[in-house]
């Protein structure tokens, strides 16, 4: 209680300076337009050198305009699932630094892994982040939107929040530094989209995957991403009348399962003769792309738009499986390879773009590669903020530079990811069990299961189908030495094999 009345003191303090006469903002505001399991091709926005038949299917006109009037990354990361990338991007820190590694469970402090006949579980920190210390299996951080709150901004969350599980700090949007929150907590999905099921709160009906926070909407023809768009409107009146810095950060549970149709866009998908399912699938992607034109028309009109930075980025590769989507397995997201849980391509690579008035070029096009971690130095260099101290060591880079020259380039730079876990109960193109590192246009994937590599010139092969592993030994050797003494020295869990109690070993080393 006197932690909230503290936060409440706090608020109406910065609410009073900044209507002090004489004041005009200064920072500018940031918006992270967070989608859910959107993958690379999941747009009409191509992010390659090419239309694809993928990029055909789908409308996606207020991702084309951002892109437009900001600059296009080609080559953005995120981690194979939802948890570790949200954990990365609040903390700056890489996924095996963190060792939250795989999706949190909104049961408390139980892990989501499936059993496997050959591991025994790694020990990953299975309930989350937390902004406290002591809590078990959590990582303790300090996340960016409490600096930016420190720092005068007002700060937002609405959608998914997905950081930890039910029961510990991190599962509150509340103690991560946000001043309001909407419909965030421990689920990774919404039990359902439609307001006439109360998004899953139906008295006898809820779970824990029911929305919080929507009561006006229950009963209505209102989709869950459109409420949600609808609240986020809502929270801004406040902060831009009063000329204060707000932060923003809309994670939406689109187009996360349950793959349902969002009535308003369905039709159009069914008569062009998409499978009922996929059609659903591109309602969702649809929807979602509305909600991004919508914000940027309310800023147009409030006429805060120039100076205000939006930052479009999807948690994971697009979902492929089958069921329940349609086709053959690990082919929705071509020409990259599978999807959703894989550190190949189709798992992680996702569609990214950045708005930034009077620094970003319109329709730049940039094609070095960053990955989430790097979000929390840029939009802390964003909005001013130096000399900060965090309980962690920041493991990513900034990407304002690459924001400043499109041409930016830097080969030298590692990537990695690190998955020592099952996440579904059947092995499949780069699930489960897998670590990868790319540094320039070369990338090494690491099975744990028998401590094979797999070696791709990503340039030359972004469809990872010729394993060069084999023609070229002393890359793969040196990438393989690079990702294991990476892993070594973040400390990162490794899945113990049954039959000898031993922790699997890492990549490239000897003797660990």
């Amino acid at each position: 209680m006197k932690q909230r009345r503290k936060e409440l003191v706090f608020i109406l303090l910065i609410t009073l300076l900044f209507n002090m006469p004489g004041y005009a903002q200064q920072k500018p505001n940031v918006i992270v337009f967070l989608v859910d399991d959107m993958g690379w091709q999941d747009t009409s926005l191509p992010f390659w050198t090419q239309t694809t038949p993928l990029n055909k299917r789908y409308h996606t006109p207020n991702m084309e305009r951002l892109a437009k009037e900001g600059m296009k990354f080609t080559n953005a990361y995120a981690t194979p699932v939802c948890t570790p990338t949200r954990i990365s991007l609040i903390s700056g820190m890489n996924a095996a630094h963190h060792k939250v590694t795989n999706w949190t469970s909104p049961q408390n402090n139980v892990s989501s892994d499936n059993n496997d006949e050959q591991f025994s579980p790694a020990p990953w920190n299975y309930s989350g982040l937390s902004p406290k210390t002591g809590i078990p299996n959590t990582i303790y951080a300090t996340p960016y939107p409490q600096l930016l709150k420190e720092a005068g901004y007002f700060t937002i969350h609405v959608g998914k929040a997905h950081w930890a599980s039910i029961g510990s700090p991190g599962a509150n949007p509340y103690n991560l530094g946000f001043m309001v929150n909407i419909g965030g907590h421990a689920a990774g999905h919404p039990q359902s989209y439609y307001g006439q099921d109360f998004y899953g709160n139906k008295p006898g009906k809820n779970t824990l995957q029911s929305v919080p926070d929507l009561e006006e909407y229950y009963g209505t023809e209102t989709f869950l991403t459109e409420a949600l768009t609808l609240e986020a409107l809502k929270t801004l009146e406040a902060p831009i009348k009063n000329k204060q810095p707000f932060y923003l950060n809309m994670a939406h549970y689109a187009i996360h399962t349950p793959i349902q149709a969002d009535e308003r866009f369905y039709q159009k998908y069914i008569a062009a003769g998409l499978a009922p399912v996929e059609a659903k699938y591109a309602s969702l992607i649809e929807g979602m792309d509305k909600s991004l034109g919508d914000i940027m028309d309310y800023l147009k009109a409030k006429k805060a738009d120039q100076n205000t930075i939006i930052i479009f980025m999807s948690d994971n590769g697009g979902l492929s499986l089958a069921p329940p989507r349609a086709g053959t397995a690990h082919t929705q997201n071509l020409p990259l390879k599978a999807g959703k849980g894989s550190v190949n391509e189709g798992g992680i690579r996702e569609p990214m773009i950045v708005k930034w008035p009077g620094v970003t070029k319109p329709a730049a096009v940039a094609n070095q590669y960053v990955i989430v971690e790097d979000f929390f130095p840029t939009i802390l260099e964003m909005a001013g903020i130096k000399n900060y101290k965090t309980h962690q060591k920041i493991d990513g880079k900034s990407f304002v530079p690459i924001l400043n020259n499109a041409n930016y380039t830097d080969n030298q730079r590692a990537l990695y990811w690190h998955f020592p876990n099952k996440w579904i109960p059947e092995d499949g193109p780069g699930i489960n069990y897998k670590s990868a590192v790319r540094q320039g246009d070369w990338k090494l994937i690491y099975n744990m299961r028998d401590g094979s590599t797999e070696l791709y010139n990503l340039k030359e092969d972004i469809g990872e189908q010729k394993n060069e592993a084999a023609a070229y030994p002393e890359k793969a050797k040196a990438l393989a030495a690079k990702l294991g003494t990476q892993l070594k020295e973040w400390e990162a869990p490794m899945p113990v094999v049954k039959a000898t109690g031993k922790v699997v070993a890492m990549p490239g080393l000897t003797g660990n």
